[in-house]
């Protein structure tokens, strides 16, 4: 499927495009420079919507219907490309949905932390902290929730950056004051990887070492309840879980393996 620059024409007033272009035709007609797909249009539109803009080679780009507040478009909004595609999505959300701009990031915090409290009450949380975006946000939303009921497990791999190590224990540790248990495990991840030239393969090592060594430090801890996963959807996505068995694996991500989980061959 090819995706490329389109200019789209106006045709018909419409609350959705309504004082917004990049230019005009010779006849004063706006012009809305997009991001689109060339392979795919739509060739009919239902009967109680108009047609807003069309470019060369796609007939209904914007459709409407303007009553019951409808809306379609055959290009992206959302993308850098489509210029003007911002002022579109806020349009619809905040002049023709009336919706409020009252999701802030830090009501989304506030909410993240109230639910955490609400969830986990006074137990004891385990997380696996690298360091990375995702467990660094989860480690700071846990942290500021029940302080120190918290414990972090940092696994030193022996694969980090130069540094990175000490970085994230001065950062996580010194510097923001969370409980972090700092585990050096290179020489096992290492021996484990050696011979080993598959990407993929080297992924399910790191995985099944890694939670093997986690394992062992859950183990040393008393009275934990949760096991808390800083891992983002795509993740889970990219790896197919084996409980759905509908998905094929894209890679292998190590944070998608829980502590204790084994597969039969005996991997995390």
């Amino acid at each position: 499927m090819e995706f490329g620059y389109a200019q789209v024409e106006v045709l018909t007033d419409s609350a959705l495009v309504r004082g917004i272009e990049d230019s005009l035709t010779a006849d004063g007609k706006p012009l809305l420079d997009v991001w689109m797909s060339h392979g795919d249009k739509v060739t009919a539109i239902p009967s109680d919507f108009v047609t807003v803009a069309s470019t060369e080679s796609c007939p209904f780009a914007i459709m409407a219907n303007e009553e019951k507040r409808f809306y379609g478009v055959q290009f992206h909004p959302e993308v850098t490309h489509t210029r003007q595609g911002m002022r579109m999505l806020e349009r619809f959300v905040r002049d023709i949905c009336q919706c409020e701009a009252l999701w802030t990031p830090a009501k989304i915090i506030d909410d993240a932390v109230a639910r955490i409290r609400e969830q986990v009450g006074d137990d004891k949380v385990i997380l696996g902290l690298s360091g990375g975006v995702d467990s660094s946000v989860t480690a700071m939303l846990l942290h500021r929730a029940i302080g120190k009921n918290l414990t972090c497990v940092f696994v030193d791999n022996g694969l980090l950056r130069l540094n990175e190590a000490e970085q994230v224990m001065d950062m996580f540790g010194d510097h923001f004051g969370l409980n972090i248990v700092h585990v050096p495990a290179e020489d096992r991840f290492l021996s484990a990887l050696a011979g080993e030239n598959d990407p993929e393969a080297k992924r399910k090592i790191i995985g099944r070492v890694f939670v093997e060594v986690f394992d062992e430090e859950a183990l040393k801890l008393e009275d934990v309840k949760w096991l808390a996963q800083g891992t983002i959807y795509p993740d889970v996505i990219e790896s197919a879980a084996s409980a759905t068995g509908k998905a094929h694996v894209i890679k292998s991500h190590p944070q998608c393996r829980r502590p204790a989980e084994r597969d039969e061959d005996g991997a995390g």
